[in-house]
C-alpha cells in the first residue's frame, strides 16, 4: 500500500503551484483562465506583488520573467489576456539560484499543447454548441482541442 507524503515546501507557501506539485516530477499540462497582478503572502509573513496565472481545475501559478517570455512565445503575443483559454505544459527544472546549484522551479515547456476534448464535459458541451449555432467549424475547433476521430465524427453530424 502507497502512503502519499507530504514535500514540505508544500507547507511553506501551499496557495501556489511549485517543482513540488507535478507528480513524481511528471510533466502536467494547465489551462490558463487569467493572469493578473497580485498580492501574495511569502515565507515569513512577507507581501510582495507578483503576476498570478490562474489555472482550470489547479492551485494559481506565480510567474517569473523566464515563464511569462516562454508564453509569449509559444502563442506569439506579450499580452496576458491574450493568455486566457491557453494551455502550457509544466516540467520541473534544476537551475542555479539563491546562491545553490540545482534549485528545483517550475517551468513551461516551449510547445504548444492542446487539450485532449472529452465526450461529455463542459468544454464539450460548448463546442457543440458552437458548432450548432455556425459559429466557429470543426478545424477551428481542432486549433484549440485535440479530437480523436470518433469525437471528429459526432461532431460533423451535428453541423
Amino acid at each position: 500500500m502507497k502512503t502519499s507524503k507530504t514535500h514540505w515546501k508544500k507547507l511553506e507557501n501551499p496557495d501556489y503551484l511549485g517543482a513540488y506539485s507535478l507528480p513524481d516530477g511528471k510533466d502536467m499540462t494547465v489551462t490558463i483562465t487569467d493572469v493578473k497582478r497580485e498580492m501574495i503572502t511569502g515565507t515569513g509573513g512577507k507581501q510582495e506583488e507578483c503576476t498570478v496565472a490562474h489555472l482550470k481545475g489547479n492551485k494559481p501559478m506565480i510567474l517569473n520573467r523566464t515563464n511569462m517570455k516562454t508564453i509569449q512565445k509559444i502563442y506569439n503575443t506579450p499580452y496576458i489576456e491574450d493568455w486566457a483559454g491557453k494551455s502550457i505544459t509544466l516540467y520541473v527544472a534544476k537551475i542555479k539560484a539563491f546562491g545553490e546549484d540545482n534549485v528545483e522551479c517550475l517551468r513551461i515547456r516551449k510547445t504548444v499543447v492542446l487539450p485532449d476534448l472529452k465526450e461529455n464535459s463542459e468544454d464539450w458541451e460548448n463546442v457543440k454548441t458552437a458548432l450548432s449555432m455556425g459559429s466557429c467549424d470543426i478545424d477551428y475547433v481542432k486549433t484549440r482541442y485535440k479530437v480523436s476521430t470518433e469525437l471528429e465524427t459526432k461532431l460533423k453530424k451535428l453541423i
